[in-house]
């Protein structure tokens, strides 16, 4: 590009255009890179690619006990978990229980203690009468 003078104006070069077989050209050898590339791999019957395939088999396997024995473990945690419920459930009906029949046995002292002090009323009432009716 030619020096300009200080007081003229550097003009910015045009940019590249690209005409239309160079980007033909480009294209195909993209295409081509992409062929070559896929082609370069190792074909299912490859030995590499057998070995590669039994490794994951393998992957997927220990995979998958790991996670059948995370169920299993999850599994009897939940067992335990549901017969200590019962062990506590079953303790507290048998609280409730004991309870329930102290409640009871204040109920029926109480209803003894009602017909006990009836009955000394009534004794004393009867008494009264046969003296012959006023103190």
């Amino acid at each position: 590009m030619p020096r300009h003078a200080p007081h003229e104006k550097a003009l910015m070069p045009a940019p590249k255009l690209h005409d239309f077989n160079e980007r033909r050209k480009s294209a195909i050898e993209a295409k081509k890179a992409l062929a070559a590339k896929f082609l370069a791999q190792p074909a299912p019957d490859d030995p590499i690619m057998i070995a590669r395939r039994e490794e994951q088999q393998r992957l997927a396997e220990a995979r998958e006990a790991r996670a059948a024995e995370r169920r299993a473990a999850k599994e009897a945690e939940a067992a335990r978990l549901r017969e200590q419920d019962e062990v506590r459930k079953a303790a507290e009906a048998e609280r409730l229980a004991e309870i329930a029949r102290r409640e009871a046995e204040k109920a029926a002292e109480a209803i003894r203690m009602a017909a006990e002090r009836n009955a000394i009323r009534d004794a004393k009432y009867a008494a009264r009468k046969a003296r012959g009716g006023k103190r």
